[in-house]
């Protein structure tokens, strides 16, 4: 059976993935979807949709909320074959790697109906309120405050660091709903539009030249009781799951599959007698590549570990702490090969790929940050998975 399932994966994906669909995404063409969605690219689009149709935008959800309902061996063969014809994803963002998983074990039947098959057809693009500007490492200090008021909370307050927010229809947030309590408790996890007054976003030029991160401010925002995820003043047991998500995905590379760093020295480098021309590069892409299969086979070993939660655990921590480092030291990697030619910002002199390159490379810097820093992540490790003592 495993061997059939394959081979009509493989078949399938062969007949309907675009041959623009089988490059390196740039920035400006990741499958956000969404009711904002602009699409550079219009296979991204068609690839979605398509994928969307059978299930494969979430391969592992139920189908009744859109996805395919594969097993978890089956999953790990479809992402092969993904990889086996470098397949970009044909959707991506936190609807389907962080509020979407929390949603599926948190849940009502009502808020799983009502949104997990519009992020599984990529109808809805989602945001994060989380941080705010004082409360970024201490999250559970945040402020935004929201008061009910008869079927529905008042939000007041401000986050940042909301990626997508400028894009986003809607936003999973923690609000303090009681200001008494300590500060760990009082804290409640609520969805709500990001389409309506009251709601203002301001992005964040980064370095990189994008503007993904945003600043978001909330002034009489209105968000219905209903749309509470778990229970009141409970929010942070939702929130911590969530961030578990989060750093698997973060830590995994969610899914995407990456050029081999080998391939791009081959092209700047050139080979001596089969063999790449600068030996110690070559040893550090070695040991590079050594290390991305042991993490990958510890991923995969963990994942079947729990095939019966599903969900992830404090280990989460330790994927997320080295799937990022491997991302940077593999930049880092790919700028010893290709030399000037991945520092180029625009202009002549560079092509559109070394242009994507440089771009990805300035990203990777936000890796050890995002989802929570690798100080956190180590700390985490500490106490959580060894036990060391405080």
């Amino acid at each position: 059976m495993t061997e059939k399932f394959r081979l009509q994966i493989r078949e399938w994906l062969d007949e309907n993935c675009p041959p623009s669909m089988r490059t390196p995404m740039p920035a400006d063409e990741t499958p956000t979807g969404g009711k904002k969605a602009r699409y550079k690219n219009p296979d991204t689009k068609q690839w979605m949709e398509t994928c969307a149709a059978k299930g494969y935008t979430a391969p592992i959800w139920p189908t009744e909320y859109g996805g395919a309902g594969m097993s978890a061996e089956q999953h790990q063969i479809f992402r092969q074959e993904m990889a086996r014809i470098n397949a970009r994803p044909p959707l991506a963002g936190m609807g389907l790697a962080m509020i979407g998983p929390a949603l599926l074990e948190f849940g009502t039947d009502e808020q799983k109906a009502e949104h997990l098959p519009k992020i599984s057809s990529g109808e809805i693009w989602w945001c994060q309120g989380y941080s705010e500007p004082n409360s970024g490492s201490d999250l559970a200090s945040l402020q935004t405050r929201a008061v009910p008021d008869g079927d529905e909370y008042t939000i007041n307050g401000q986050k940042i660091w909301t990626s997508g927010a400028d894009s986003a229809d809607w936003i999973f947030c923690l609000v303090r709903t009681d200001t008494e309590a300590p500060k760990h408790s009082g804290i409640t996890f609520i969805l709500f539009s990001m389409d309506q007054p009251g709601v203002t976003v301001k992005p964040i030029l980064l370095i990189s030249g994008m503007s993904p991160f945003c600043e978001t401010f909330f002034e009489d925002a209105r968000a219905l009781r209903s749309n509470v995820v778990g229970k009141v003043n409970e929010g942070w047991t939702v929130a911590k799951r969530l961030l578990q998500y989060e750093r698997t995905s973060i830590g995994s590379g969610g899914g995407q599959s990456q050029r081999p760093v080998v391939d791009f020295a081959k092209d700047y480098i050139g080979l001596v007698n089969g063999r790449l021309a600068d030996a110690p590069l070559r040893d550090e892409i070695v040991a590079h590549a050594m290390d991305d299969r042991a993490f990958a086979l510890t991923v995969r070993r963990t994942t079947e570990e729990s095939r019966s939660t599903q969900a992830p655990s404090f280990v989460s921590s330790m994927f997320k702490f080295y799937g990022t480092e491997q991302n940077k030291i593999r930049f880092e990697l790919m700028m010893s090969a290709m030399g000037t030619q991945m520092l180029g910002w625009e202009g002549g002199g560079f092509d559109d790929m070394e242009l994507t390159q440089t771009r990805a490379w300035l990203r990777t810097k936000a890796n050890s940050i995002e989802g929570g820093t690798s100080e956190v992540q180590l700390n985490i490790i500490a106490k959580r998975v060894l036990g060391l003592p405080d």
